[in-house]
């Protein structure tokens, strides 16, 4: 569908015969710093072009009414309530959650109407439903006055979706989505919640994704593995330095000094995160001197560092990413995600975008039999108001 302001200011008047304030929220990616967060560690993500619109209103009858443009069933409504009952449809339950988390928090709401719809791809990694709940706190803060910074946004997403959903995430995706800048990435400190915003303005770039749909239940059990394989190293590394509480605070030299107390297994995990870590700070030096191609080559180091010592990887990443290699219009590629699946993301020079997909589809069939889909996007600007002439 045609994903403008026009169109959902249309679809709104139409369901509820009334004028909207118009929300933008984008998804996003990362571009660097995987499985670091739990780690109380960086990462480096950034909103993209990609995105949802959402129309609301305040409709003063004490109910919820959502109308979901792209859904085969469309319409939800509900009474406005402190707590809420799931919904059984799952996509209106990232609204409840929202709306029932900020009045948890002490901040009042009456009822409203909603009409949203985007051009996210759903299951891609590309965070459709931190889109929903940042463009859900966003705009109910624009509807009734509600005092809060992007920051507490953020949280308020993240615990509809921890509490009411029922997905243990990070706040990495709401706080990509609220903070995201055009032209620029984040460096997030997921410990401290400190942020910057370090320059990603080349003109000349694609961030083009390869999807390849490959959605495995191995990766949420093999996630909670990854998690205590790390808790385990910190324990056991604690014995030299009881002021360590993540591995983020775990140097290099303590680690190798200290590495036949650890099984190979533990040491390759904690050895992958430190390195993560340091590319991540790396990564942000090279786009304050603009060199993108040392960029792209700590890019394809995360990768190999997620393939060989954090085994979170699969064959069919590894064969999109060997792809790559040699195509000197790609300065980067990883694995983007938790792992045994979804996306590879790519730095891509925007005139060869085309000969590139085509390069690393007929890779892709001939050592695998099947297709992959592909997505380009661009450094995008978070949410905000959408205007319309």
């Amino acid at each position: 569908m045609n994903i403008s302001g026009e169109v959902f200011e249309s679809l709104f008047r139409k369901e509820f015969n009334s004028d909207p304030v118009l929300i933008h929220s984008p998804g996003r990616v990362n571009l660097i710093g995987e499985h670091t967060d739990y780690n109380d560690g960086f990462v480096l993500p950034a909103a993209i072009n990609k995105r949802i619109i959402l129309a609301m209103a305040p409709n003063s009858l004490g109910k919820i009414r959502m109308f979901a443009a792209d859904m085969e069933e469309k319409r939800y409504e509900t009474a406005l309530q402190t707590e809420f009952k799931k919904s059984g449809l799952h996509w209106p339950d990232y609204i409840l959650g929202v709306s029932e988390h900020l009045q948890k928090k002490g901040y009042s709401i009456d009822g409203f109407d909603l009409v949203f719809g985007g051009d996210i791809p759903i299951g891609a990694g590309l965070s459709s439903s931190a889109a929903l709940e940042g463009g859900v706190v966003f705009g109910l803060a624009e509807l009734f006055g509600l005092e809060l910074n992007r920051t507490e946004m953020a949280k308020i997403g993240q615990l509809a979706e921890n509490h009411f959903v029922g997905v243990q995430c990070g706040i990495m995706d709401q706080f990509a989505n609220l903070h995201g800048q055009e032209g620029s990435v984040i460096k997030l400190d997921c410990r401290s919640l400190e942020f910057e915003h370090y320059p990603f303005d080349r003109d000349d770039l694609r961030i083009l994704l390869f999807d390849t749909k490959v959605r495995r239940e191995l990766a949420s059990s093999e996630y909670n593995i990854r998690r205590r394989q790390c808790e385990e190293g910190v324990s056991i590394l604690k014995e030299f330095d009881p002021s360590i509480k993540n591995l983020r605070d775990v140097s290099d030299d303590l680690l190798e000094n200290h590495k036949e107390k650890l099984s190979e297994v533990v040491y390759n995990r904690c050895r992958y995160v430190l390195d993560e870590n340091k590319r991540v700070l790396d990564a942000c030096t090279y786009l304050q001197q603009g060199d993108f191609k040392r960029f792209g080559k700590l890019m394809y180091g995360s990768h190999y560092g997620l393939r060989d010592l954090y085994e979170v990887s699969c064959r069919e990443l590894d064969i999109l990413v060997d792809a790559t290699e040699s195509l000197d219009a790609v300065l980067g590629a990883r694995m983007m995600g938790g792992g045994f699946g979804g996306c590879t993301i790519n730095l891509v020079l925007e005139e060869e975008v085309g000969s590139v997909v085509e390069s690393v589809k007929a890779y892709y069939k001939e050592k695998l039999g099947k297709t992959v889909e592909h997505h380009v996007a661009k450094i995008a600007q978070g949410v905000s108001v959408l205007e319309t002439a």
